[in-house]
């Protein structure tokens, strides 16, 4: 047998939830070579850690003692409850690993020495920017973006308010290459005021977020002067996807759901936004989009001017068509549809990406885009490159 013959008979690679992300983003370090990708300024407007490994130590941070003794005790005597106690995570969101052959955070197992009492995700993000090349790392949550679907308000906003503290105490605090956009408790008008009164000064913290898989209309003037404050200060309002199983009864397929319910909500809001008038209320506050992806924006362009002009009495605020406050709102890019790439480019083209587009990558969502991604991309420009990957969020975060 032939040296060549025993290269074909290696046993294949295979992606476990053991592997180093070292290993899984290796072609990614090849891209900044390949691309120069060092001379650019790369800004990561979305990625995650898994908040339910360490829910022990969050639930701590919980305000109310009676409830906090309430998740303490679930962790103790509920053998199933030890990362998920008080939280309402969906179980039908774990086909997303297709049997274990997509891992996507069933745990993140793989190894990390212990670094003088650090949160073991520090050295996980620090991987990924490394990786990448990427000088800054917007991080969320990850199970807690469907926390607006919680069937307690009282819990949901516990639970944000107590992320919120352990996560500027043990993440920010700690690594100042990560920022973050933290969660409001939407499901209280009075909690996100004092949420912003608590955050905004904190190191790390670069604007605010609503989970978007909610049923909270945006428009309720309860909500006005959250707007206000976060206008303001200057501090950008992002709406975040999320899954949602329960989206569509008739949708019998794991893929249709995922292709729809991180779309359809930020759907809903967007229009709800716009057509009420908010862009009028608060023309300096910033709102961006997040991980709905890009090919819905053309449709929304297209189906609001249609319908506003012809009933323009029903959204007596507008001074502008919708699509132009749209080109207005900052957009990411992960996941990037590039399957029809003339459809992509004039969805580029119709939203300003060069100016209102913000790299993400959604590491380590089974899906998620590398910078390279986007370099690869023939009809931008190179000033537009530099924009999408790092200066526009330069600009919107003060960075």
């Amino acid at each position: 047998m032939s040296s060549s013959d025993d290269a074909r008979l290696r046993e294949p690679q295979q992606i476990t939830v053991h592997t180093s992300s070292l290993d899984i983003l290796a072609n990614a370090r090849l891209d900044i070579e390949r691309y120069g990708l060092a001379d650019y300024f790369i800004v990561d407007v979305d990625s995650h850690h898994v908040e339910l490994d360490n829910w022990g130590e969050i639930l701590e941070y919980i305000e109310d003692p009676v409830l906090r003794r309430t998740g303490q005790t679930m962790r103790e005597i509920w053998p199933n409850a030890k990362n998920v106690a008080l939280s309402n995570h969906p179980p039908g969101l774990t086909f997303q690993d297709v049997a274990g052959r997509i891992p996507h955070q069933a745990q993140l197992a793989e190894h990390v020495e212990p670094r003088d009492g650090e949160v073991r995700d520090l050295t996980l993000v620090r991987r990924a920017m490394e990786s990448m090349g990427i000088a800054i790392q917007v991080v969320f949550p990850q199970p807690m973006l469907e926390i607006g679907l919680h069937p307690n308000a009282a819990i949901e906003t516990q639970l944000i308010q107590a992320y919120n503290r352990w996560f500027t105490e043990r993440i920010l605090a700690k690594e100042p290459r990560v920022r973050s956009l933290l969660a409001l408790p939407f499901s209280s008008p009075s909690a996100c005021l004092q949420t912003i009164d608590e955050f905004a000064d904190k190191p790390g913290v670069v604007g605010f977020l609503i989970t978007s898989q909610r049923q909270a209309a945006v428009y309720n003037p309860d909500y006005l002067p959250v707007y206000r404050a976060l206008e303001e200060r200057g501090l950008p309002l992002g709406f975040h996807a999320g899954p949602d199983y329960a989206v569509g009864k008739q949708l019998n397929r794991f893929v249709s759901v995922h292709s729809l319910s991180f779309v359809t909500c930020n759907m809903i809001h967007l229009t709800n936004w716009i057509m009420n008038g908010l862009p009028e209320r608060f023309p300096k506050l910033k709102v961006m989009w997040i991980e709905s992806g890009l090919a819905w924006l053309p449709f929304m362009m297209q189906r609001l001017d249609h319908e506003y002009l012809m009933r323009q009495s029903d959204a007596p605020l507008l001074k502008r068509l919708p699509s132009e406050y749209m080109t207005d709102m900052f957009y990411t890019s992960q996941p990037m549809e590039r399957t029809h790439p003339k459809l992509l480019a004039a969805t580029l083209e119709a939203i300003h990406a060069e100016t209102q587009l913000l790299f993400a990558s959604d590491w380590p969502h089974w899906d998620f885009d590398t910078p390279g991604k986007l370099m690869a991309l023939p009809f931008l420009s190179e000033q537009a490159k530099r924009n999408i990957l790092g200066e526009n969020a330069r600009k919107l975060f003060k960075l």
